[in-house]
């Protein structure tokens, strides 16, 4: 089964509200085997409702209306899935009294306009809502000589949720063939999305069962893999089977496996090792530090660093020779392995991390454009050091080269 899940409020459609209703209902739809295909978002329009009412009605087996439930006179869903279905509104006397009793009990006048909210579509069964006063509602019927379910919830994510566990959840399982989905998603560094996609599709188109969906981020490629099957272990299996074949097929590439943060496997590795890592940072800002130390536990592997962005604060805490960084230019392949040297040693750690290049988007050079970066990684067993050329602006030159710092590490410890 599939479903579509409609955002409704003008709010919506502006650059200030947004919907997170939707994300919670996906989660929930996917746990009981139903697929969300479509996600709409439509303003408080009686013809623009009754349109996308009526398209979805045409392509979804499971239709969630959210919002529009109120007793203004923009509250318009009610009025809008009756007419798409061809059904005529009734109010409901037991809501009128529920509704009168909720607002005595809390020693407040009922407007008159409350009373719309009392109206049920004809052959709906009315959802209580503990929690507010708009009441849900639930049909369940043939639209065009198919089998819909469909539901109207109110707005407010906690009057939702609760309605939606409460009074939803227990008619979906009824009424849903049981099967159970399952995602993997694997994240790559390293490669762009073209290089990527051209070794894994020969692969991936293989498993017709799986939906592949691949996704390009600052300095990662994501592979988000989703298949459905009768059993939580068959569906386990198929995803699991096709995960093994890309590993296989791009190796090293494949940082994460099952969703996790560079800054976290970076710190799997460091744990494992019983290794401690200290950085010392030019261009990056800081950045590398705020990452690792964002992973709860990062305490036991990181001893922290030092942010050098001028060339003093590069000899005072990295102990970079000052005639070195005059003589090859801050950023530099020589510079970079000084930094990563010294700030291993004043630190006392296994591994010393250093970032120093160009992040733009001024400062370039015909010799050293901006984008350019020098990542430097100093050990017991010596320094590395691995020049860089980023392209964009200075927020993803940054992030890139920090992506790819937290990947030499990475690569080191495995």
């Amino acid at each position: 089964m599939n479903a579509e899940i409609i955002a409704i409020g003008s709010e919506l459609l502006t650059p200030y509200r947004q919907d997170t209703n939707s994300l919670y209902l996906t989660d929930k739809l996917n746990q009981m085997g139903v697929e969300v295909s479509f996600k709409t978002v439509v303003g408080d329009s009686l013809e623009n409702l009754t349109q996308v009412a009526t398209v979805a009605f045409s392509r979804a087996d499971v239709i969630i209306f959210m919002g529009g439930l109120g007793p203004t006179e923009d509250d318009l869903t009610r009025e809008a899935v009756a007419a798409a279905l061809g059904l005529p509104l009734r109010r409901d006397p037991a809501i009128v009294t529920w509704l009168e009793e909720r607002f005595a009990a809390h020693g407040w006048k009922m407007a008159p306009n409350n009373l719309k909210q009392a109206d049920v579509i004809v052959g709906a069964t009315s959802l209580p809502n503990a929690n507010g006063s708009a009441p849900g509602m639930w049909i369940s019927g043939k639209y065009d000589g198919h089998a819909k379910i469909t539901m109207l919830l109110p707005g407010p994510p906690h009057e939702l949720k609760a309605l939606f566990e409460e009074q939803c959840i227990p008619r979906l399982r009824a009424k849903v063939p049981a099967q159970f989905i399952v995602t993997r998603e694997l994240k790559i560094t390293g490669m762009g999305e073209s290089q990527c996609d051209a070794r894994v599709a020969p692969i991936y188109k293989t498993f017709t069962d799986v939906q592949t969906t691949i996704l390009a981020g600052a300095g990662e490629i994501q592979l988000h893999l989703k298949t459905r099957a009768a059993t939580l272990d068959a569906a386990q299996e198929r995803v699991d089977e096709l995960v093994e074949l890309i590993e296989a097929e791009i190796g090293d590439f494949v940082f994460s496996d099952n969703g996790d943060s560079m800054e976290q496997i970076v710190g799997y590795y460091l744990q494992m090792r019983s290794a401690t890592l200290a950085v010392a940072e030019s261009c990056t800002g800081g950045l590398i530090g705020e990452r690792i130390s964002s992973v709860s536990g990062s305490s036991r592997y990181f001893l922290g660093g030092a942010v050098v962005y001028s060339n003093e604060m590069k000899t005072e805490l990295a102990g970079v020779p000052a005639r070195l960084i005059q003589k090859e230019g801050a950023v530099s392949s020589k510079v970079a392995a000084a930094l990563a040297e010294g700030i291993r040693t004043r630190c006392d750690a296994t591994l010393g991390l250093a970032v120093t290049g160009v992040a733009g988007p001024n400062g370039g050079t015909a010799e050293k454009p901006v984008g350019l970066v020098f990542h430097a990684l100093a050990s017991d067993s010596g320094t590395e050091v691995v020049e860089r050329k980023f392209a964009g602006d200075r927020k993803r030159i940054r992030w890139f080269a920090s992506q790819q710092a937290l990947d030499m590490v990475r690569r080191k410890l495995k």
